[in-house]
């Protein structure tokens, strides 16, 4: 599809033409109401166990973004608007789902004007607009700056096409070091879905997030870069047929993954026998309570991902 035609495709597949695509977006804000998608999360609390987002996560600021693509949401995003990057993303895991989509690269159009269309919009080719530009990471924020574009909710836990396409948007992604994005990062997400495929008997709850420097860092002087990522699920039914080495990791477990490999190693220690391509970019798997101790030293507050511990 030609860069400049928007994200929206006839039933056959064929792309819809841009100026069909504006008129249909925005007859569609107007029939839904504006500002529903973005600073609520209403609408798509089937993406939190028992439909309680985190506590203690974020500000009573913080946009809360239903991801929606093609008139269907797909996850859940905390934003922060200060550092143009999201906060966590919130899914529901779905096994199956590893090849990667070819899709371009999208925006939250309600980030830049309260008006702004509830669906997200592709980039295209020329000048972004300012509002755009002033609201959020734009794709030129992630040129040549060393970083790679790191999913939260990323398109391998997934099956359909939508929901993978739909990650593709800059509001679920953050700055992250290739050492950790395809290593042991990627590790992770791999582990994570063959444990849930094999032993979630029930849904399966994700949320994904970022811790910051105590110091923020940042790409171009715009989009703050996280010292560490962080994952947890939740899946309050599972198989009694668990391994003995995965029975403390139901109906919840948690990670901590290292995004600089210059950080002290309280958090996250080193393997000094790791491959130098991702030496310092070590994961380290703990219990949920763990990590809400961390997130709790490094953001303040009490701090819940999930209601009752999934319990």
């Amino acid at each position: 599809m030609h860069e400049k035609m928007l994200c929206l495709w006839n039933p056959d597949g064929r792309p819809v033409p841009s100026w069909v695509g504006c008129l249909f977006l925005g007859l569609a804000a107007l029939s839904i109401g504006v500002g529903a998608e973005v600073g609520n999360f209403s609408s798509c609390s089937e993406y939190f166990y028992r439909g309680i987002p985190p506590k203690g996560v974020g500000v009573r600021e913080s946009p809360q973004i239903c991801q929606r693509y093609r008139n269907t949401y797909h996850f859940a995003s905390l934003y922060n608007r200060q550092w143009r990057t999201p906060l966590y993303s919130a899914y529901v895991f779905t096994a199956g789902g590893k090849k990667r989509p070819s899709t371009h690269w999208k925006y939250e159009p309600q980030l830049a004007s309260s008006r702004g269309s509830p669906e997200m919009a592709c980039f295209h080719s020329g000048p972004v607009d300012q509002n755009v530009l002033e609201s959020q990471a734009v794709l030129q924020d992630y040129k040549n700056s060393s970083y790679t574009k790191g999913h939260l909710s990323p398109n391998s836990h997934h099956l359909q096409d939508l929901d993978k396409r739909a990650t593709f948007t800059l509001t679920n992604i953050v700055p992250q070091k290739a050492g950790s994005n395809s290593g042991p990062w990627a590790d992770l997400e791999n582990k994570v879905a063959a444990a849930l495929t094999a032993y979630c008997t029930g849904k399966a709850y994700i949320v994904t997030g970022v811790l910051p420097y105590t110091t923020a860092r940042w790409i171009k002087n715009r989009v703050a870069v996280p010292e560490y990522l962080w994952s947890a699920y939740c899946c309050s039914s599972f198989s009694a047929e668990l391994p003995e080495k995965l029975r403390s990791t139901f109906p919840t477990f948690a990670a901590i993954g290292r995004n600089d490999p210059l950080s002290d190693e309280e958090i996250v220690p080193v393997n000094p026998n790791a491959p130098l391509t991702t030496r310092g970019y070590d994961v380290r798997r703990m219990p949920l309570t763990n990590l809400e101790m961390y997130l709790k030293q490094r953001l303040g507050g009490n701090i819940s991902l999930f209601l009752n511990h999934c319990r």
